[in-house]
């Protein structure tokens, strides 16, 4: 309950961000107020989602709740990249899988291994989305490796090849939907969301289906807007912060676009549902790689920006370091706070690292 008064006081954020954007306040003004008005909407679009699919089954509600998961980060991306920020995109990728892999998990393990010493979840699907993972990242390497060891790749070409890759990661997202909702759905059973958190309508009440429709349509208007004003104001605020793009991309997006998730996973995990926990974090961070990476390479070819899979070095290190440790604490099914402990000590050194990491114009 406390959050959901939270996230509702945090509306008055939205009239407040139009209001600096018409009025001038001020580029750092206009940047942050759109940050706080970002983190409710995202939680009320979780929260009609998740309604949505209460009334329309199991079935087509997974699948809303799979496509919406990430829609937040989703749209503030594709304002980005058609603004031609295609470094903060591409950090925001990046910084999302890091930022779910290390801090959510991390805080869930964390603060959940406080209240009970060991905490249980399904070993199999925690294998699974290991090697879901192991292949993203690879997919996500093979265009990098092949701009570093060839002389002379052409961004079309670039381009090109992560058109390829993207199709085959949005296939084996099509088919990872199907193995969690058809075929091994059983290993998937981990509640709703909604439910295990106590959600905005009163439990055991019929969801009004039309009613969260018109709030989901709502709320996707509205963070569309404030994505606008977030992206615009970007550069100049960043400056003004003095933060490089590269450490707004990885470190500060994530945060804002995932922060609803960060309480779900840790409210959940505290209530000693450790699989939903996991489910939330590791799922996210799936469908950031394998829906969201792919959804903005062909966005970018229609908007005629050159987006592709191609990122720095640095950025690949702290992926696949993010990757091996969650791999590595989450294998055996079982948890507790000192595995927290190490994800959010890798997240705040990774973090370091990119706060100081002086960014090249140009590079990533």
């Amino acid at each position: 309950m406390t959050k959901t008064l939270i996230f509702t006081a945090l509306l008055i954020f939205i009239p407040i961000s139009i209001a600096a954007e018409l009025l001038h306040w001020g580029e750092l003004t206009v940047f942050i107020t759109a940050c706080l008005a970002i983190l409710p909407l995202a939680a009320w679009m979780g929260t009609a989602t998740e309604e949505i699919a209460v009334v329309v089954g199991p079935s087509i509600g997974g699948l809303l709740n799979a496509t919406f998961g990430n829609a937040t980060e989703l749209i503030i991306a594709l304002v980005a990249l058609k603004a031609g920020a295609i470094n903060v995109v591409k950090a925001s990728l990046t910084g999302s899988i890091i930022s779910n892999l290390l801090l959510v998990m991390g805080f869930a393990m964390f603060l959940g291994g406080l209240r009970f010493k060991e905490q249980k979840f399904q070993p199999t699907v925690a294998r699974i989305n290991a090697s879901t993972m192991n292949l993203a990242v690879i997919a996500i390497l093979m265009p990098s490796a092949v701009d570093f060891t060839s002389a002379g790749v052409s961004e079309s070409v670039m381009q090109q090849l992560s058109i390829v890759v993207a199709i085959a990661l949005i296939a084996v997202y099509v088919l990872t939907l199907f193995f969690s909702m058809k075929t091994h759905s059983y290993l998937y059973d981990v509640g709703v969301a909604s439910e295990e958190e106590g959600g905005f309508t009163e439990e055991g009440q019929k969801p009004n289906l039309w009613l969260w429709v018109g709030v989901l349509l709502v709320v996707t208007l509205l963070v569309a807007v404030e994505s606008e004003l977030l992206v615009g104001a970007l550069e100049e605020a960043t400056q003004q912060l003095g933060l490089t793009q590269l450490f707004t991309g990885i470190i500060l997006l994530p945060i804002i676009g995932n922060a609803a998730e960060h309480a779900t996973a840790v409210v959940v995990a505290m209530k000693n549902k450790m699989d939903l926990a996991v489910s939330v974090a590791l799922g996210s961070s799936l469908q950031i790689a394998l829906f969201v990476a792919p959804v903005l390479v062909i966005a970018g070819w229609f908007f005629g920006q050159p987006m592709d899979l191609d990122f720095n070095a640095f950025e690949l290190v702290a992926v696949g370091v993010a990757v091996l440790i969650a791999n590595s604490v989450s294998s055996d099914g079982q948890s507790n706070w000192l595995e927290g402990t190490l994800l959010l000590a890798t997240y705040f050194v990774i973090g370091a690292a990119f706060f100081f990491h002086p960014v090249l114009e140009g590079v990533g």
